[in-house]
Order: C-alpha cells, then structure tokens, then sequence
C-alpha cells in the first residue's frame, strides 16, 4: 500500500455517497430537518467493493460506512432539529462524523423551503503503524496511529413541494477546517484537513393513470473540485409497499436498487455493479428507516400540484 501526503495536508478519500442516497439526505443537507412531519430515523450499512484486499498484506480493506440519523419537525421554533453519526472505514482511515443542526422552515410558492444550519464534529484517523510505504525509512511517514477532531459547519437549502418533487443545495465542512501537525519522524506541516464537499440533489413523483403505481426519478451531483460524481436513479413504486429500481454512478457502477414497506418499516436493498473494468467486487448496502407521524397543529394551506397545471 502506498501512503500518499502533502506537505499542507492530509484529505481522505471522496466523501461517501450511498446508492440509496434518498434516504440519507439528514447527513449531508441540514436544511433537509423536519420536513417530513415525523420523527425519522435511519440506519444504512455500506460495504463497497466487497472483499476487496491489500495487495501487499492479502487483508480485505474494502471500505465500510455505517450511518444513523434522526430529524423531526418542533413547530415552536418554526423548523426541524437533526442529529447523525456516520462511521467511515478505508483502508488505514477511521473516520466517525458527528452532526448536529437546525433547519428553519420557510413557506414558499406550493411548498417549504428548509435552511439548515449543522455544527460537524469529524474525528479523523489514521494507523499509519500497518502502513507499508515505498521508503520505509521516509521521515515525512508517521511511524504509529494518528488522530485529531476537526470541528466545521454544513449548510443546506432543501426546496419541497409535497408528493410531487424538491430541490437541494448543500455544503459539508465549509470551513474545511485544519487540524494539529502530524507527528512523523521529523518536523512537518501535513496535517489532517476537512473534505469541504457540495451536493445539488433533485427528485420527482410521477402518479400513473392506475393509483397503484408511481415512479421516482432522482438525482444527486456531489463535488469536492478535485473530483465530480454524477449518480441518476430511479424507482417504481407498487400500493407504496414494494419498489425496484436502478441507479447509475457516471464511469463507476450500476446499482440496481429493491425494496418493501412493513408495518410502516421501509426496508431497501442495494447492489452495485462496477463498470470500471478494474475486477473490483461489488457493493451491497442495507437501509432501514421509519417515520414516527406526528399530530402537527398546522395553518390549512391550498396548492395545486404541478401535475395539474
């Protein structure tokens, strides 16, 4: 394995999307908070590339993301509150994110317009000690664990309009905040840096003739500069208990997407294809996500769907 760094810092991999990124929008745009009317919560386990190994050691270092979220609306403060925690493998990284936010909700045309404010607490490590480096005897290279706590900001806004489609901005460690010097066998400047990372995601509810029946076509665009992902999914819904689907990560992988609702328990199932040509395994991920309704005092308002006009 080679351990690559610069001398102004050291920046994991591309921040982690899942397949079933419309379920997980709480850990990437606070300003998603509330909008559901419910308290959700979530769980989604990721296994990228299954059984992939070091080709130096034969371990498996496929990356490994587990996530848990929960939002809900407080009228009194005009928004939804959010918290998540997201755990991060790669590799010699163990990353564990932290956040927790606001988002005010703002009436706007036929739908809610949510500005979200999130506080980010990122522990980031590294046990460069399992490290097998080119030049052992390199002095830039930390010899054992390192670790440090970045606190940043994430900002979003989230545009919905009920049952027929939303619109949303985000950006995750705006301040892509600058942690302590590692400690190597020498002086140096490398030192771990928040991944500053932006988001446009986009989704539509298509009502069939038969009521039966409706599609969800989405979209998301993630980007940290260096590197953009393009992800296009789609999903058929069946009486709102059962869907299939497929999404479409640009040059990496075709996921193809199942899912079933039980007793209001939404349970989905994603696995991805790699296109990349590379024998690199597949990727599974389980989400599983419920909506605890909540008898919310709200003014009546009247809008017609888009659908209709």
């Amino acid at each position: 394995m080679v351990v690559v760094m610069t001398m102004c810092g050291l920046h994991a991999q591309q921040a982690p999307i899942f397949t079933n990124y419309s379920n997980s929008y709480a850990v990437i745009n606070p300003g998603y908070y509330g909008l559901s009317e419910g308290v959700n919560t979530l769980g989604i386990y990721r296994n990228q590339w299954s059984g992939f190994k070091d080709g130096t050691t034969g371990k498996v270092v496929s990356p490994r993301t587990f996530l848990v979220s929960a939002d809900m609306p407080i009228s009194s403060l005009r928004g939804g509150i959010g918290i998540s925690v997201m755990n991060d493998q790669i590799g010699l990284e163990n990353n564990v994110a932290f956040n927790v936010g606001y988002s005010y909700h703002l009436d706007l045309g036929a739908g809610t317009m949510g500005l979200g404010l999130a506080l980010s607490l990122n522990n980031r490590k590294v046990d460069f000690a399992n490290a097998h480096p080119l030049n052992e005897d390199d002095p830039v290279i930390p010899t054992s664990a390192q670790n440090d706590m970045l606190f940043d900001f994430n900002i979003g806004l989230f545009y919905t309009v009920p049952e027929t489609f939303y619109i949303a901005f985000s950006t995750t460690n705006l301040m892509e905040s600058k942690g302590k010097a590692l400690q190597g066998k020498s002086t140096t400047s490398a030192s771990f840096v928040g991944d500053r990372t932006f988001y446009i995601a986009a989704g539509y509810e298509y009502q069939f003739f038969n009521p039966m029946f409706k599609l969800n076509p989405s979209l998301m665009i993630l980007s940290d500069v260096a590197s953009t992902q393009y992800n296009l999914s789609s999903r058929l819904w069946y009486n709102n208990r059962m869907c299939f689907g497929v999404n479409y990560r640009y040059k990496e992988s075709i996921g193809l997407l199942a899912g079933f609702t039980i007793k209001g328990i939404q349970i989905n199932y994603a696995y991805d294809i790699n296109i990349m040509g590379l024998k690199i395994p597949g990727s599974h991920e389980v989400s599983i996500s419920y909506n605890f309704k909540l008898d919310l005092e709200k003014s009546p308002r009247i809008y017609r769907s888009i659908r209709y006009l």
